[in-house]
């Protein structure tokens, strides 16, 4: 029982962890970021399973990351007040042609960042997005002006 208490403890750590780094961090990582994934992987594993090194340790940890996976997911699909809470919300970071200067700053996103995500998406400029929002997957979508 150990262990999944102790795995249940690491799984709620873990997804707030990803929701204070935020959606645009997570959407683009580096090769030093996979590394420091596999890392963090490997410290839970030890702070799951502690010095427990038995298949049915390795077991019980899986099944209850599992099963709280898919009782979060679950959870999103069914109860729409708690998706803000669990998937997060789009932010707009253009409305109407202007930069929102707080959004961008409370995503850690620069004006040149947002500019070659534009790029990106064969945007020239971003005097031509009408629209600019970081969905919750941390990709941007722009929409165009017209003229």
């Amino acid at each position: 029982m150990d262990i999944v208490i102790r795995a249940a403890v690491i799984y709620l750590l873990v997804f707030l962890v990803t929701r204070v780094i935020g959606k645009r961090e997570l959407s683009s990582l580096e090769p030093f970021d996979v590394i420091l994934l596999v890392v963090i992987g490997d410290l839970v594993q030890q702070g799951v399973t502690q010095s427990d090194y038995s298949l049915t340790g390795g077991i019980l940890a899986i099944l209850t990351i599992s099963v709280l996976t898919v009782a979060t997911t679950y959870l999103n699909f069914r109860l729409r007040r708690l998706r803000p809470l669990l998937e997060g919300e789009p932010i707009v970071l253009i409305e109407r042609g202007n930069l929102i200067d707080d959004n961008l700053r409370r995503e850690r996103l620069t004006h040149e960042e947002l500019e070659s995500e534009a790029r990106q998406q064969s945007i020239a400029s971003l005097d031509e997005v009408q629209w600019a929002v970081l969905e919750t997957n941390g990709k941007i979508s722009f929409l165009q002006g017209q003229g």
